[in-house]
């Protein structure tokens, strides 16, 4: 069996900052990853600075990564149902040298926290957050996770 590295998402809609908080300390997290445009929350404990110091307080790392977050457009198009408009906008911002630079800082930070990582799982995680940045998702890095 081999060790390696994960990328997972977690919602918060219908949560507290407490249960998520506690799944993140269970799954052994190490840096939280935050790609929404907008960090900012209606849900207490959610918006970026409220968040960021629970986490440390956790001892988990925080990086907002904002550049990696659906454009205005692309989340009108989602609260209206519009995928359609939602994948297209988001595609043509994923493409965009801000976006790009930002998902190269965070392979650069996966890097650094992944020391001994097999460079093709690590291409594959990649893959795998490209598509779930696409959802404006908050993306954990979870460490020494066995792959089957």
């Amino acid at each position: 069996m081999m060790t390696a590295k994960s990328f997972f998402t977690i919602g918060y809609e219908k949560t507290t900052p407490a249960a998520v908080l506690g799944e993140l300390k269970r799954a052994k997290v190490k840096l939280l990853v935050d790609t929404r445009a907008v960090a900012a929350s209606r849900r207490p404990g959610f918006s970026k600075r409220q968040l960021a110091a629970a986490l440390d307080e956790q001892g988990i790392a925080y990086v907002h990564l904002q550049k990696l977050g659906t454009p205005a457009a692309g989340r009108e198009a989602a609260r209206s149902g519009d995928l359609d408009t939602l994948w297209r906008v988001y595609g043509e911002h994923i493409k965009t040298a801000a976006a790009q630079d930002a998902l190269d800082e965070l392979i650069v930070r996966r890097i650094f926290l992944e020391t001994g990582a097999d460079p093709l799982l690590e291409a594959r995680r990649v893959l795998l957050l490209i598509h779930a940045v696409r959802v404006d998702a908050i993306v954990v890095g979870v460490q020494d996770i066995a792959e089957l």
